[in-house]
């Protein structure tokens, strides 16, 4: 009796374990597509259109009574598993794999947990928070370079000088109060230091990477206003073909500095950067004409290798190089 007992419950068992069906994936000991009264061959419209006569047909609220409300909403959980599944190209193409390869258990294991666990996080939002992020960095990078220039320049005894020139009626109205208002000589000091550092910001016009920033440069509003970047940069060469290079109209200052910048391969900010004397040299000199920059390059060039050589550690470096050669790493090293 025992042994007839045991061969019908393997009877049962062997068709889902034929079918390579899982408790606890998937849809459990049914399979998917019997679930919803379709084939592997149907398409995901016929899936979408099985699922919903399924579901009006089982939904809770259709039926009455306690036991038939708990087998619809039972019912109707298992269709709306099955459907979730089969909709999804790559957890049916999972669900496929299972039904080919019914011995491959760790295999399906991983594929339906790795699927379930794993965040599903749109890219849209993915990428709008790492360029808020980077945008934040940069803005706040932007302020600490600012803020190191202009304490550079405090304590640069030129402009800290002018500094104290511009702004001695301030100082001497604040840091010499009398009576019980007047200042210990530690917020002396410090009230000296923010006045200067108060001038300094308004009159300093702090150019190049140390510039004071602004959100026209973070990189979230560069990419809103790349359109008008991009048509901007176009208009402004074909006016610059057109009147110089067709109607041949004279340089302006702007134009003839761009031209200086352009020979020196120096960036807007890093050109800005450099003394007021120096870009004026740059137009006595009239280095906008290529013939003029070539010949004072040389002459640059040239004045460099003076002081190097006139240099000690250059000419240490030299002997070396003469007396050893190039440093080599060899596989017997």
């Amino acid at each position: 009796m025992r042994i007839q007992a045991a061969c019908l419950l393997a009877l049962v068992a062997l068709p889902t374990l034929c079918l390579g069906l899982l408790e606890g994936l998937y849809c459990g000991k049914e399979d998917c597509y019997d679930v919803l009264g379709v084939t592997r061959e149907s398409s995901k419209s016929e899936i979408g259109k099985a699922y919903r006569l399924l579901a009006r047909k089982y939904h809770p609220d259709l039926h009455r009574g306690v036991e038939a409300k708990a087998l619809a909403e039972e019912q109707f959980k298992l269709i709306a598993t099955a459907y979730e599944i089969l909709r999804d190209e790559e957890s049916r193409n999972d669900y496929d794999y299972m039904l080919d390869n019914p011995d491959a258990y760790y295999a399906h294991y991983y594929r339906y947990y790795r699927r379930r666990v794993a965040p599903k996080v749109d890219v849209r939002i993915v990428i709008v928070v790492v360029l808020t992020i980077i945008s934040v960095i940069q803005y706040y990078s932007g302020w600490q370079r600012y803020d190191s220039a202009i304490k550079y320049f405090a304590t640069v005894p030129k402009y800290r000088n002018q500094a104290l020139d511009i702004a001695r009626d301030e100082i001497q109205e604040r840091i010499q109060k009398k009576g019980k208002n007047r200042m210990s000589k530690t917020d002396q000091k410090e009230e000296l230091e923010r006045i200067i550092r108060k001038v300094i910001e308004e009159k300093m016009d702090v150019q190049g990477g140390y510039a004071k920033p602004t959100l026209w440069d973070v990189l979230w509003v560069q990419l809103l206003i790349c359109p008008y970047t991009i048509l901007s940069f176009i208009v402004w060469h074909g006016q610059w073909f057109w009147r110089y290079t067709i109607l041949k109209q004279p340089y302006g200052r702007d134009q003839k500095l761009y031209l200086v910048r352009r020979y020196l391969k120096m960036g807007q900010h890093q050109f800005n950067a450099q003394d007021d004397k120096q870009i004026e040299e740059y137009l006595h000199l009239e280095l906008w004409k290529r013939d003029n920059f070539e010949a004072w390059k040389a002459e640059q060039d040239e004045e460099m290798k003076k002081k190097l050589a006139e240099n000690p550690r250059y000419k240490a470096y030299r002997r070396y190089m003469k007396n050893h050669g190039p440093g080599r790493i060899t596989f017997e090293d």
